[in-house]
């Protein structure tokens, strides 16, 4: 407890390997409170919002599709306002690094991360939309010139929707390379490393 206010288990520190009590490897991640969440989210935001003297808005909401997940249940918390233009400065990088602060202050669990977002002029399924569509392009010059691509550095949660387009092609597959801020992820004909 911190301040009278119950949080979820606090995340390990960086670079370091540890496991939640009860938590194994692959084991999925456990379900979200989201009215906890949403009211912790809401009170960090409040804070936030404030201190950085934003013009900006925002509301809590149910999310039933976590990053084009369907049936993943989450909250989001959508800006607007006269500052939203800075939030999505950068390819966003203000309204990320608020959203992994808003994970910190709640404590999440690693593994439900996902399941609690901020978004900005539709900027998440905009993005999302983006990914799949150079997922799809970079697979078929792939598969016709059987040459491996290589992606530019992308945060793993943009990985992951990489890699779930491509989950059911036969003739490709995917993997990540390299460490940190640096990771990559390459698209292989199916037949070569």
């Amino acid at each position: 407890m911190t301040n009278g206010r119950e949080r979820y288990p606090r995340a390990p520190k960086p670079g370091k390997r540890t496991n939640f009590p009860g938590r194994e490897r692959n084991q999925p991640a456990p379900p979200l409170d989201r009215e906890r969440a949403a009211g912790g989210l809401k009170e960090f935001l409040d804070v936030a919002v404030k201190n950085l003297g934003l013009a900006v808005e925002y509301e809590v909401v149910d999310d039933n599709e976590v990053d084009g997940t369907a049936g993943q249940k989450g909250i989001v918390a959508r800006f607007h306002g006269a500052d939203q233009d800075l939030l999505l400065e950068r390819n966003a990088e203000l309204l990320l690094a608020l959203e992994h602060i808003a994970h910190r202050w709640l404590r999440l669990d690693p593994r439900l991360h996902d399941s609690v977002r901020l978004d900005c002029g539709d900027y998440r399924s905009t993005r999302l939309a983006e990914l799949k569509l150079s997922a799809r392009v970079a697979a078929q010059r792939v598969r016709e010139t059987g040459q491996p691509h290589r992606f530019n550095p992308m945060s793993s949660r943009e990985r992951r929707v990489v890699h779930l387009e491509l989950s059911g092609a036969h003739d490709v597959r995917t993997a990540s390379e390299g460490t940190g801020d640096r990771r990559q992820l390459v698209i292989y004909p199916a037949n070569k490393k």
